[in-house]
């Protein structure tokens, strides 16, 4: 493993970051996620949610593929810390489909993890280059980084396709204005720093249970976040069904309340019976959960 290493200026720990603490995180983020119970849609310990070719191990064996794959994102972020983070992306890309390969190898052609690759890959390379300058590894630090990288990325790659030959993600833009994980990506990870984040942090501080913690704030990701993974899957009538659903049980009191796990299996009943699995919102809870662990830091505005 890398020997890089950054004294982060964290008064209370005295923590510091190598590649392969990003990895660990990373790891545990990714298993974290897809063991928490009950996911509606999602592949988790009660059930496989709304597929029907991956299951809690083919997840488990993405895993350990994927997470090792940090390292390099980590070490390019680094070694690039003096090119524009705009051409950084373009040098990121061919780890990123490496590891993509990787991947479809160990599931047997089954894509687990893309979204979460391209998240990490990206956090991971923006902790490389934080830790270049000698900066803290705060979270609005990485995500600012990550933003920077990714800067133009939706005008670049959504909003010009040709007729005939567009991609899911050009037509979902194209169609309905939704960008995605790039959209996320660009926006340095907005609705985790605003919306997943607090609510986590805040549940946290009432329950001390991360279990009910990351399932509310699932809940507040599938209220709100225009998920285009339910959009493939369901158009947006998909979409909409979900969003309205989750928030009703928000409405009730997710599940902080009483009957509101057995509401929560309920929905996941139906979102099967639909077809329907929130696999972006699952990859923004998988980024919370790996994001929370780090001093918040100051905001920067633009």
């Amino acid at each position: 493993m890398s020997e890089i290493v950054v004294n982060q200026r964290r008064a209370d720990s005295g923590l510091t970051v190598r590649a392969e603490d990003i990895v660990s995180r990373v790891e545990r983020a990714l298993l974290t996620e897809v063991r928490l119970t009950p996911k509606p849609g999602l592949v988790d310990i009660r059930n496989t949610g709304a597929h029907h070719d991956m299951d809690l191990a083919t997840f488990e064996c993405s895993t350990a593929v994927v997470a090792p794959w940090m390292e390099p994102f980590f070490t390019m972020g680094f070694d690039t810390v003096n090119i524009a983070p705009e051409q950084v992306l373009t040098m990121l890309r061919p780890v990123g489909m490496a590891c993509e390969t990787e991947m479809l190898q160990a599931t047997g052609g089954v894509n687990t993890h893309r979204g979460a690759i391209f998240a990490f890959g990206l956090l991971a390379a923006a902790a490389g280059r934080l830790t270049a300058r000698n900066e803290p590894i705060e979270q609005h630090r990485l995500c600012e980084e990550v933003a920077r990288f990714c800067r133009g990325m939706v005008a670049n790659e959504l909003s010009d396709a040709g007729v005939g030959k567009m991609t899911r993600g050009e037509a979902h833009f194209l169609r309905y204005g939704l960008s995605g994980a790039r959209g996320e990506a660009e926006s340095g990870f907005r609705t985790v720093r605003t919306q997943a984040l607090p609510v986590f942090n805040r549940v946290m501080a009432e329950t001390g249970d991360i279990n009910l913690a990351l399932l509310q704030t699932l809940l507040h990701l599938m209220a709100w976040n225009d998920d285009t993974n339910l959009v493939a899957r369901g158009g947006l009538e998909g979409l909409n069904f979900v969003q309205q659903q989750a928030q009703k049980l928000l409405w009730q009191g997710g599940v902080l309340v009483k009957g509101g796990l057995e509401a929560l299996r309920q929905l996941d009943d139906e979102m099967i019976a639909r077809r329907l699995s929130p696999g972006g919102s699952a990859d923004l809870l998988a980024v919370t959960w790996f994001l929370h662990d780090f001093p918040p830091g100051a905001i920067f505005l633009h």
